[in-house]
């Protein structure tokens, strides 16, 4: 089972935990993912202004490459999904964004949004299955984990399509199947304060940390999240152990090595 790869900035510099326990444990579920050789970063941040069409070209050069490869194109970091995902959307419905782009482009095949774009949950879940990685845990987690999805994976729900933006469950089902136990709460699909962290790190602190107190009053002793700026934000006040997802499979498929 082969996709084409793409990884992101951030998962090259502060968060390689994110990627190398994704890379390692997608190697033991028989699935490839070959990283695209020239990928450039994707912008960081969706644009809000229709007509901004400079910031999503390499989001548009890195979708037509893993397209004329015959791949789906996989990403683990949420900011980096969110924006490849919305722009392929893009390229489907907005003529004017989709000719400008392919003409400054000047792809040999024009691009027009074919491709798919999945989130490497997405990719555990319809590709690999649950159950499979249910066979292949060697290390039940066997502790309460509260999933934190954060505002990017799920939303805008028309564009995204990966869960219920209000009552999502995948990230439950994933610990379930890793033999951990999904603690339920309700801010885990509340804004952490994302990018205010940089000129308001009182507010982000503030939001972050009534995710925190929701997830421990509800008896979770550990978060995971897929999003590397959301990581940070709920790590600000170190009340609670957050983890990658990525690194509960690794250590779940016996890749990551625990200290007892």
């Amino acid at each position: 089972m082969k996709f084409s790869y793409y990884p992101g900035c951030t998962l090259k510099t502060k968060a390689q935990e994110l990627e190398k326990y994704g890379l390692e444990s997608a190697k033991i579920l028989g699935v490839e993912l070959a990283e695209q050789k020239e990928w450039q970063c994707c912008g960081a941040v969706y644009p809000l202004g229709s007509n901004e069409i400079a910031t999503r070209l390499s989001a548009v050069r890195s979708l037509a490459s893993a397209h004329s490869e015959g791949n789906k194109l996989v990403t683990i970091c949420t900011a980096c999904h969110h924006v490849l995902k919305r722009t392929n959307e893009d390229l489907k419905i907005d003529e004017n964004f989709r000719n400008k782009a392919n003409n400054y482009l000047q792809l040999e095949t024009a691009y027009n949004g074919e491709g798919e774009v999945i989130h490497y949950l997405e990719m555990l879940k319809k590709y690999v299955g649950f159950d499979k990685i249910k066979e292949k845990v060697t290390n039940p987690l066997n502790r309460k984990i509260g999933a934190y999805y954060g505002c990017m994976l799920l939303k805008p729900k028309k564009q995204m399509q990966v869960d219920d933006p209000e009552n999502p469950s995948i990230i439950e089902e994933f610990i379930e199947a890793l033999g951990g136990i999904p603690v339920i709460y309700p801010y885990r699909n509340e804004c952490c304060g994302a990018y205010l962290a940089v000129n308001n790190k009182e507010l982000t602190e503030k939001m972050s940390e009534k995710i925190i107190k929701s997830a421990l009053e509800n008896e979770a002793i550990e978060i995971v999240t897929a999003c590397p700026l959301c990581k940070y934000n709920l790590e600000l006040k170190n009340e609670i152990s957050v983890k990658y997802f990525t690194e509960i499979l690794a250590e779940a498929l016996g890749v990551k090595k625990i200290n007892k």
